[in-house]
Protein backbone atom coordinates (compact mmCIF):
# COMPACT_ATOMS: atom_id res chain seq x y z
CA UNK A 1 0.00 0.00 0.00
CA UNK A 2 1.26 3.50 -0.71
CA UNK A 3 1.69 6.27 1.80
CA UNK A 4 -1.43 8.34 2.15
CA UNK A 5 -1.17 11.90 0.34
CA UNK A 6 -3.37 15.14 0.98
CA UNK A 7 -3.16 17.44 -1.88
CA UNK A 8 -5.71 20.81 -2.68
CA UNK A 9 -6.56 21.14 -6.31
CA UNK A 10 -7.50 24.11 -8.16
CA UNK A 11 -9.16 23.50 -11.54
CA UNK A 12 -9.90 26.79 -13.20
CA UNK A 13 -11.54 27.26 -17.27
CA UNK A 14 -14.95 26.00 -18.02
CA UNK A 15 -15.49 23.96 -14.92
CA UNK A 16 -18.45 25.82 -13.31
CA UNK A 17 -22.15 24.56 -14.81
CA UNK A 18 -20.64 21.69 -16.93
CA UNK A 19 -21.18 18.70 -14.06
CA UNK A 20 -17.84 19.01 -13.12
CA UNK A 21 -18.24 18.41 -8.99
CA UNK A 22 -20.35 15.33 -10.13
CA UNK A 23 -17.21 14.05 -12.62
CA UNK A 24 -15.11 14.52 -9.97
CA UNK A 25 -16.75 12.62 -6.71
CA UNK A 26 -17.53 10.02 -9.64
CA UNK A 27 -13.74 9.45 -9.83
CA UNK A 28 -13.64 9.78 -6.05
CA UNK A 29 -16.13 7.24 -5.22
CA UNK A 30 -14.02 4.08 -7.61
CA UNK A 31 -11.20 4.80 -5.10
CA UNK A 32 -11.07 4.69 -1.26
CA UNK A 33 -10.43 8.80 -0.73
CA UNK A 34 -11.74 11.26 1.33
CA UNK A 35 -12.10 15.02 1.07
CA UNK A 36 -14.37 17.19 -0.95
CA UNK A 37 -15.14 19.03 -3.88
CA UNK A 38 -17.01 22.77 -4.17
CA UNK A 39 -17.36 25.55 -7.04
CA UNK A 40 -15.82 28.76 -5.55
CA UNK A 41 -16.91 32.07 -6.22
CA UNK A 42 -14.01 33.27 -8.67
CA UNK A 43 -15.29 30.49 -10.97
CA UNK A 44 -12.51 27.97 -10.29
CA UNK A 45 -13.53 24.43 -8.94
CA UNK A 46 -11.65 22.90 -5.77
CA UNK A 47 -11.18 19.99 -4.65
CA UNK A 48 -9.62 17.97 -1.92
CA UNK A 49 -7.89 14.60 -1.81
CA UNK A 50 -6.64 12.53 0.63
CA UNK A 51 -5.89 8.66 0.57
CA UNK A 52 -2.91 6.67 -1.15
CA UNK A 53 -0.78 8.53 -3.22
CA UNK A 54 -1.55 6.73 -6.02
CA UNK A 55 -5.03 7.35 -5.59
CA UNK A 56 -4.73 10.91 -4.79
CA UNK A 57 -2.34 11.49 -7.76
CA UNK A 58 -5.04 9.54 -10.40
CA UNK A 59 -8.07 12.06 -9.23
CA UNK A 60 -5.92 14.90 -10.02
CA UNK A 61 -5.35 13.52 -13.84
CA UNK A 62 -9.08 13.05 -13.97
CA UNK A 63 -9.41 16.83 -12.81
CA UNK A 64 -7.12 17.49 -15.55
CA UNK A 65 -9.10 15.69 -18.23
CA UNK A 66 -12.56 16.88 -16.81
CA UNK A 67 -15.74 16.02 -18.02
CA UNK A 68 -16.39 16.20 -21.81
CA UNK A 69 -18.45 19.37 -21.36
CA UNK A 70 -15.54 21.22 -19.45
CA UNK A 71 -12.62 23.00 -20.64
CA UNK A 72 -9.58 23.06 -18.38
CA UNK A 73 -7.38 25.73 -18.86
CA UNK A 74 -5.21 25.26 -15.71
CA UNK A 75 -4.60 23.55 -12.21
CA UNK A 76 -2.98 24.39 -9.14
CA UNK A 77 -2.06 21.14 -6.71
CA UNK A 78 -0.81 22.34 -3.64
CA UNK A 79 -0.05 19.83 -0.49
CA UNK A 80 -3.07 19.90 1.87
CA UNK A 81 -3.90 18.68 5.81
CA UNK A 82 -4.63 15.27 6.30
CA UNK A 83 -7.92 14.23 6.62
CA UNK A 84 -9.08 11.44 8.45
CA UNK A 85 -9.04 8.27 6.98
CA UNK A 86 -12.74 7.03 6.54
CA UNK A 87 -14.83 10.30 6.54
CA UNK A 88 -15.64 10.07 3.28
CA UNK A 89 -15.75 12.20 -0.08
CA UNK A 90 -18.75 14.82 -0.78
CA UNK A 91 -19.56 18.02 -2.53
CA UNK A 92 -20.04 21.02 -1.09
CA UNK A 93 -21.85 24.49 -2.15
CA UNK A 94 -20.19 27.20 -3.06
CA UNK A 95 -16.99 28.24 -1.13
CA UNK A 96 -15.23 31.17 -0.61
Amino acid sequence: MSERRSMRVFVSGKVQGVGFRAFVAHEASRRPVDGHVRNLADGRVEAVFSGAADDVAALCEACARGPYAARVDGMQIVEADALAPGSGFCVLREGP
